[in-house]
């Protein structure tokens, strides 16, 4: 009991009452002596019946507190010895100096006292080092909430088991919407006759349906090529676990009928909102679209996108009918602007110049002046060598400009192309891209997430070579005011010749129709070789770095080049295109440090395995067989082990973005 309360200052008043009520009789008595004695006794009776209620209050109040305190005690002894709460006690070493019985018998140990706090869990480091302040740790098969008082280095640990496993259900239970489309399926099924085109249809819904059947989804048949899927979170767990088995199933069976049919996916997940749930997977629809198809992409409203399949290349469109359309749809846009700005992407290659030359050109067919917007100080040397014949074309060479020039130029009626890229960080100077509002994209590359998106006209076409075979394609259905020159149907070519490497990669029928075309129109072979041409001196640096190959699994070989010596982009493409035409190469990886700093990689494959989801998952992206990506923060070694985690788990399955 408190020294306050055992003062007991309430007898201070009484006390001075005492004295006051004496006085008071001793002045009565002055005047009457009977008066005197009548107001002397009551005063007494009164002031003695105060005086031992005071005296009983406060025994029985101090009764009271030293009551409450022992049951106070004692239930807090009982609270850290018997209520269901971890509490753990360490020393400066982190060794247990004691634990409540509870800890004890949760972790089934005869005692914890001497125990390492470390061998109960290694997830106690971040609160140790206070990086958290509370953090969920698995001991056992519980889940414990664990929160941290430094400064006595006490541990409390709450049981949240029951409470982990119901949020689990319901984010198990959660619906996920998937739409599945056939690609190609209206241009296979054009020249079949009704029976066969029956029978395809039979042959895909039962394959579909039985897919839905082993795993507990229900699938609708909505229109000749489309489905659609609704099951939950933890079927779409199995689903990843199996890798999408059924883009195999798909293109397995189809193919014994030699039919090129493939499935592409888009799932929505990770919302309770139905509507919302059908767009993100539309959306991821169409992404899978816009990446050449046979994919699966689940996508989420954080924008986080996990993608599967890909293992084969786009199917080339058969008909030209597309290309027709969007060049009188870009034709338009031309004659109704005041100017054309070309762009292509940062380090421009023969691809990139050529496409925009091509682009250029049509802004003159329908006599609308283009200029290309290039950083004359940042190009190979291919590229540099291609410059240097085109400055010897003055009227040519005063289209390119730079982007300081584009942007003082540039009005509300000009008219952006942006080529060979479709990634608003990838284009030479994104201050352009911002300032105007009319943008047109033309690309090969099969889609990533990162997408320019205030676009008036997009084509992107991943079955294509290169985007100089996509513009070539254009040029023949815009007005013929003028014709290509035979230094711009040079480049142009060069373009598809380098993006091809030499018509042996990507190359369809259209890709030699459009070369063609080009040949016609007077390109030079001979220039091309001559401006592809390569010293001496990068063919043994190439060589250095082929030495170095080691093989992380089967078919695919890793390369590097020397550390703190920088290689061009150029150079580390070519090593991993000559690692490719080796014996027992499957897929190369060439790894080296870049002019502008960080880390490069550059790959290929043959197709069996897909490079661009192993590079998109390091932060870059390409097609299929041709990838690269930069990793700014990092050396060769730490930037090969990362790129060895990623191949192995892309054997495994999938890939987060």
């Amino acid at each position: 009991m408190s020294a306050f309360f055992r003062k007991r200052k309430l007898r201070y008043p009484l006390i001075a009452l005492l004295a006051l009520g004496m006085a008071a009789a001793i002045l009565i008595s002055l005047w009457s002596e009977w008066a005197a004695g009548i107001f002397t006794l009551l005063f007494v009776l009164a002031f003695t019946a105060t005086w031992v209620t005071e005296k009983r209050v406060y025994e029985a109040t101090e009764k009271h507190i030293e009551t409450l305190s022992y049951r106070m005690k004692k239930v807090g002894e009982e609270a850290l010895l018997e209520m269901p709460i971890g509490i753990l006690l360490v020393n400066e070493h982190y060794d247990i100096e004691w634990a409540n019985p509870y800890m004890t018998s949760m972790l089934e140990y005869d005692t914890l006292i001497g125990e390492s706090l470390y061998t109960l869990s290694e997830d106690f480091h971040p609160l140790v080092k206070s990086e958290e302040k509370e953090l969920t740790i698995a001991l056992g098969d519980r889940k414990y909430r664990v929160y941290y008082k430094a400064d006595d280095r006490l541990f409390y640990l709450f049981d949240i088991t029951e409470q982990v496993e119901i949020e689990s259900l319901y984010y198990a239970d959660r619906t996920v919407i998937g739409v599945l489309f056939i690609d190609n399926y209206d241009e296979l099924a054009q020249g079949m006759d009704d029976q066969t085109r029956s029978n395809l249809n039979s042959l895909v819904t039962s394959l579909v349906n039985q897919w839905g059947a082993d795993y507990g989804i229900f699938v609708k048949r909505i229109s000749s090529e489309r489905f659609m899927a609704v099951f939950n979170e933890s079927i779409l767990k199995e689903l990843e676990t199996s890798k999408f088995a059924i883009l195999d199933d798909i293109r397995e069976v189809t193919s014994k009928d030699n039919l090129a049919l493939t499935l592409s996916i888009g799932v929505g997940a990770g919302s309770a909102s139905l509507v919302e749930l059908g767009s993100l997977a539309q959306s991821g629809l169409d992404l899978v679209l816009g990446r050449g198809g046979d994919q699966v992409a689940i996508k989420h409203p954080s924008g986080k996108v996990k993608f599967y399949g890909g293992k084969t290349n786009p199917v080339e469109k058969r008909t030209r009918v597309r290309a027709r359309v969007i060049s009188h749809a870009l034709r338009d846009l031309i004659q109704e602007s005041d100017q054309v700005f070309i762009m292509g992407h940062k380090m421009p290659d023969m691809d990139s110049i050529g496409a925009a030359v091509g682009v250029a050109k049509m802004a003159a067919m329908n006599k609308v002046k283009g200029r290309i917007i290039i950083d004359f100080d940042a190009y190979d040397r291919s590229v540099m060598r291609l410059m240097e014949v085109i400055e010897g074309e003055p009227e040519l060479f005063s289209q390119f400009i730079t982007p300081e020039e584009a942007l003082a130029e540039m009005t509300e009626n000009s008219l952006l192309v942006v080529v060979d890229t479709h990634k608003p960080s990838m284009v030479i100077d994104e201050r352009v891209l911002q300032r105007m509002e009319r943008v047109v994209l033309i690309d090969h590359h099969r889609r990533g997430e990162e997408f320019i998106t205030n676009t008036m006209l997009v084509y992107m076409e991943p079955y294509a070579s290169s985007t100089a075979e996509l513009v070539t394609e254009l040029i023949e259905y815009q007005p013929k005011h003028e014709k290509l020159s035979m230094l711009e149907a040079t480049a142009m070519l060069a373009g598809i010749i380098v993006d091809t490497k030499s018509f042996t990669l990507r190359t369809g029928a259209r890709t030699f129709e459009a070369a063609s075309y080009l040949r016609s129109n007077g390109a030079d072979t001979v220039l091309v070789q001559r401006i592809l041409k390569e010293d001496l001196e990068t063919y043994i640096e190439r060589a250095k770095i082929v030495q170095t190959v080691e093989f992380v699994s089967n078919g695919i070989a890793i390369a590097k080049g020397e550390s703190e010596r920088v290689y061009s982009p150029v150079l580390i493409a070519q090593t991993a295109d000559i690692l490719l035409t080796m014996k027992d190469v499957n897929a190369s990886f060439v790894v080296a440090e870049r002019s502008e700093g960080g880390i490069g990689i550059s790959a290929r494959s043959l197709g069996e395995v897909n490079v661009q989801i192993i590079m998109e998952n390091l932060g870059g992206g390409g097609h299929l067989t041709n990838a690269a990506t930069q990793m700014p923060n990092s050396t060769i070694e730490e930037a090969i082990e990362q790129l060895k985690a990623v191949i192995l788990e892309d054997t495994e399955g999938g890939k987060n973005e």
